[in-house]
């Protein structure tokens, strides 16, 4: 974990003294043969237990997932980097109320894959924020009642929003609309959270640079808030060439804008009509692939904590971060480290793929 110190005034802290610190937690290859006798990483922290408490009412033990070896995770601290070698750079995003190692599944898998993984933290924002001097921030929940302004109102509209019938344009102009009225909040902390994004990215550049490949470019990609960033960030920024929204909405000022870069979208039924603007007004192939028996927060961690059909969805965590995982590889092989065609995925019992032609020439 490395910390950006100092990078702005903090303007969620409720005393408006303080300044914005980012932290980021890098995944990289290693040897195998390297890692004997080293530290494994934690999977989950004590201040993200306590802001997952906090925020969701789930108690976790701590100490007793501590003492029974659970809470050891699938990589290791400090571990040496593979000499001369250099990896794509992907960024990844948590959601709103998630943590900086909230999709660690994922992160974990592409890093054995042959990437490197910056995963930014946002402070207040998410359950518990850590820093490497030891202090840490827990989440502001307060911050829930702001996601919607009038909050019943909104919860209301957002049912409605998910589900109104029309066609790709109607639900996309449907879910501005939407936006615009009661989610201005949420729409403007998608650029706050690009600006930390770009502070940790450009410290990565420099502490990192002998293992980064940048090549071709940047991959993004983030979970519900940390997709609606993905998308923003590839529609503005030509350093980054390609980008993964998995569930989230797509909140924050894009009127106007073509998306010219590869785009894939993992969704669940719930959530189809927040993220349909992903597949119109675009130049390069924009992908869904829809899975079956999932909620929205099943896409992270968090799924192998609650009992199946709760908030997680139905289907299998063993298999619903298998099918995500593999969409991902698939995708970035092709668009990020370019050593293929096409991403080789195809429907069956688990996910429903789609691919968008670009519709503007």
């Amino acid at each position: 974990m490395q910390t950006i110190y100092n990078t702005r005034k903090e303007a969620l802290d409720t005393k408006g003294d303080s300044m914005r610190h980012i932290p980021a937690r890098i995944y990289y290859p290693t040897s195998k043969n390297t890692t004997e006798g080293l530290t494994k990483a934690k999977s989950l922290s004590r201040s993200e237990a306590m802001g997952i408490k906090k925020i969701f009412m789930i108690p976790l033990n701590y100490d007793k997932m501590e003492a029974a070896g659970e809470n050891d995770s699938e990589c290791y601290v400090d571990a040496p980097f593979i000499e001369d070698k250099k990896f794509p750079l992907i960024v990844f995003n948590h959601g709103y109320f998630s943590y900086i190692e909230g999709n660690s599944f994922l992160l974990i898998e592409l890093a054995s894959q042959g990437y490197v993984v910056l995963t930014v933290g946002h402070p207040y924002e998410g359950t518990g924020t850590d820093y490497d001097d030891g202090t840490y921030t827990i989440a502001d929940k307060s911050l829930a009642n702001k996601m919607y302004h009038p909050y019943w109102r909104g919860i209301l509209a957002a049912y409605k929003l998910t589900k109104y019938k029309g066609t790709l344009q109607e639900q996309a102009e449907f879910f501005e609309e939407f936006q615009n009225k009661y989610c201005k909040f949420i729409g403007n902390r998608v650029d706050e959270w690009i600006t930390d994004t770009n502070f940790a990215v450009e410290h990565a550049k420099k502490e990192f640079a002998q293992i980064l490949d940048l090549t071709n470019g940047i991959g993004i990609a983030g979970h519900s808030q940390g997709g609606a960033v993905a998308y923003k960030v590839c529609l503005t920024d030509p350093e980054y060439t390609c980008g993964i929204n998995i569930d989230g909405g797509l909140f924050g000022d894009t009127q106007g804008l073509t998306m010219n870069k590869p785009f894939m979208q993992l969704s669940c039924e719930d959530n189809e009509n927040i993220v349909t603007k992903g597949y119109i007004n675009h130049t390069k192939p924009a992908y869904k692939v829809l899975f079956r028996d999932m909620k929205h927060i099943g896409f992270a961690d968090i799924k192998y904590a609650l009992k199946p059909g709760m908030t997680a969805g139905k289907l299998d965590a063993d298999l619903a971060h298998k099918y995500t995982c593999r969409s991902f590889l698939e995708f970035f092989d092709c668009y990020l480290r370019k050593i293929k065609d096409k991403p080789d995925l195809v429907s069956g019992d688990v996910i429903t793929v789609t691919e968008f032609e670009p519709d503007i020439k």
